[in-house]
């Protein structure tokens, strides 16, 4: 990947952060993914005493797209396991694993919860979904204060075999574009997007990272 495309990878890698500092809460809610640092950065997470339960969330993966895996479980039951690996205690942890995006994460743990409410929430995601996870859970959870965690990391840092520049740079221009479309269809809250993040997309568009890009209404 050129220096330009690199310099636009990095642009939009910091805007989809929000730097939150991971606060005591009554739940921590681990979301699913094709990364799997997710489920040990959550497993730290509860082993420093940050929240007294654990909700894993996640379906099957994606088939047939960028965010496929080849696994043949749920991403709730694949991260759960390695939390158990980790040290979580297997009493502390509940399962959603019917989730098929973030909406669902969000909705389908809160009904696994139910009555009474938490009164506050951890998420733990991938570096490039906070802001995804904090817009979509002020439409769908708005009344729980929440925070969403991630490990601090640069788009270059990030970036492993596994799960390759290019690769990535797919996703996480289409979780960008998700950001505005989701807001529009009331999926999620709206968020300003900067001139520089913007145009920094349009650039890799040009260049033709849109695998992951869906159509407008």
């Amino acid at each position: 990947m050129d220096a330009e495309a690199l310099a636009c990878a990095e642009t939009v890698f910091a805007y989809h952060q929000l730097h939150h500092q991971p606060r005591q809460s009554d739940v921590l809610i681990v979301l699913g993914t094709n990364d799997t640092r997710v489920a040990s950065f959550a497993a730290d997470l509860y082993l420093q005493g940050l929240a007294p339960q654990v909700i894993v969330t996640g379906g099957m993966a994606h088939e047939n797209d960028l965010l496929a895996t080849n696994w043949d479980r749920s991403e709730a039951e694949v991260f759960a396991d390695i939390m158990l690996q980790r040290g979580v205690p297997e009493a502390s942890i509940r399962l959603e694993r019917r989730a098929r995006n973030t909406a669902q994460n969000i909705s389908y743990s809160k009904l696994l919860i139910g009555d009474p409410a938490p009164a506050s929430i951890l998420y733990a995601c991938k570096p490039f979904m906070p802001r995804r996870v904090y817009a979509t859970h002020a439409v769908e959870w708005p009344e729980v204060p929440a925070t969403v965690a991630t490990w601090p990391c640069t788009f270059v840092e990030y970036c492993n075999d596994e799960l390759p520049q290019d690769k990535i740079l797919h996703i996480m221009l289409g979780d960008l574009q998700r950001i505005w479309v989701y807001a529009r269809r009331g999926y999620a809250a709206s968020q300003h997007i900067p001139p520089d993040v913007m145009q920094a997309y349009r650039r890799l568009v040009e260049l033709g990272f849109t695998q992951h890009l869906i159509c407008e209404e």
